[in-house]
């Protein structure tokens, strides 16, 4: 076991150290895994059969004969009775095992864009409740190059076509759908956070250990009532038996940048944050995927930080790279430290996660609005 010390604020709001329990040293199981270890295993893998996909068939005309709307559906309204089970078994993997899956060869080709959206979010429902994923209100989210602007505080990195550094997102399980892929790059690049503590724990103790400090972090604009621009909350946190990792170090550096308020980070935390960049861009531990037309990409956010390569995108817009993205909240997530509040909220799961300010309205759309 390890002991740490983590930095807290008292009432004075001076920071003080704080002796923590103990952690493991290395934590072992099948979330510690290496991408060179995944490559070539398709254990990852699971491909759609002709049965599973009658069954969303069947879901799909069900739900246009009744009626519904994408608010509606639920796994009542958009049932898959023998699928069911099997993605019941996708969400333990999930949450309990390597923290990711893909699911392949849903026909998008064949449903056009609203039929696929309305299986994919039926699909969705089996794992976990819908979150939103910006002040807007989606709940249906879309990842392609709206030629956005970076330097403006309210711009995300998935609205460009430029790579992604290594994230968590601020849910329990994200997921993609690919509708269109680029004309080059683009590809889905994963790293396991436990793997990454264990190589910072071998390596140097003392940097893993920054990490359980509180750090401020941009909200990029998208302020709940009541709060400041930024949050605080450790990259690494040991809870209930588990690592719990929530990171975006664009978005750290971001806030010392822009909010002078923000606390000040320490030589050794930016060292810390440093060599965790650098391990999840070590190829022998991060796992590359390209995703296919009709891949769902499915991630743990507590234990997968995942990021993008750059990408050159076909020059007709019809052609061009598109993804959607759900948040999903599981029932049976894990339980989650006391600072993930000032992110995720509730902390209750299946009602947790996502991103709601004042004048949000959730909201399903085919479009970018």
């Amino acid at each position: 076991m390890f002991v740490i010390f983590i930095k807290e604020k008292n009432a004075m709001g001076a920071v003080k150290n704080v002796l923590s329990a103990d952690i493991p040293v290395k934590i072992e199981g099948p979330a510690a895994w290496k991408g060179a270890e995944m490559v070539g295993n398709s254990e990852w893998i699971h491909t759609l059969d002709a049965s599973d996909i009658e069954e969303i068939d069947r879901a799909l005309r069900a739900f246009h004969a009744g009626g519904l709307s994408m608010g509606d559906i639920n796994p009542q309204t958009f049932p898959l009775p023998s699928f069911s089970n099997r993605l019941k078994q996708i969400l333990s993997e999930i949450l309990e095992g390597r923290g990711f899956v893909l699911l392949r060869g849903l026909p998008v080709e064949r449903y056009g864009k609203e039929d696929s959206a309305i299986a994919y979010l039926g699909i969705g429902s089996h794992l976990g409740g819908f979150r939103s994923q910006n002040a807007k209100g989606h709940l249906l989210g879309h990842v392609r190059d709206m030629g956005a602007d970076i330097s403006q505080a309210k711009t995300r990195y998935y609205q460009t076509n430029r790579g992604l550094e290594y994230h968590t997102d601020s849910c329990d399980i994200v997921g993609l759908l690919c509708l269109r892929t680029a004309k080059a790059g683009g590809e889905s690049r994963i790293a396991s956070s436990v793997t990454i503590y264990n190589a910072m724990m071998a390596r140097r103790p003392d940097l893993a250990a920054q990490l359980f400090h509180a750090f401020p972090t941009d909200r990029r604009g998208e302020i709940p009532e009541g709060m400041k621009p930024w949050f605080e909350v450790p990259v690494f946190n040991w809870y209930a038996g588990y690592l719990t990792t929530i990171y975006s170090g664009q978005y750290i550096r971001s806030a010392q940048k822009n909010f002078p308020q923000a606390r000040r980070l320490t030589e050794l935390e930016t060292e810390a944050l440093e060599m965790l960049d650098n391990l999840t861009n070590d190829p022998r531990l991060n796992l590359q995927m390209e995703f296919r037309v009709g891949d769902m990409q499915f991630l743990h956010n507590q234990q997968i930080l995942h990021s993008r390569a750059d990408f050159e995108d076909w020059p007709e817009p019809e052609r061009r790279r598109h993804l959607l993205r759900l948040w999903l909240a599981p029932k049976n997530a894990r339980p989650l430290p006391e600072s993930f509040a000032a992110r995720y909220g509730s902390l209750e799961p299946g009602n947790r996660g996502g991103i709601v300010v004042k004048d949000t309205r959730l909201t399903f759309s085919l479009e970018d609005l």
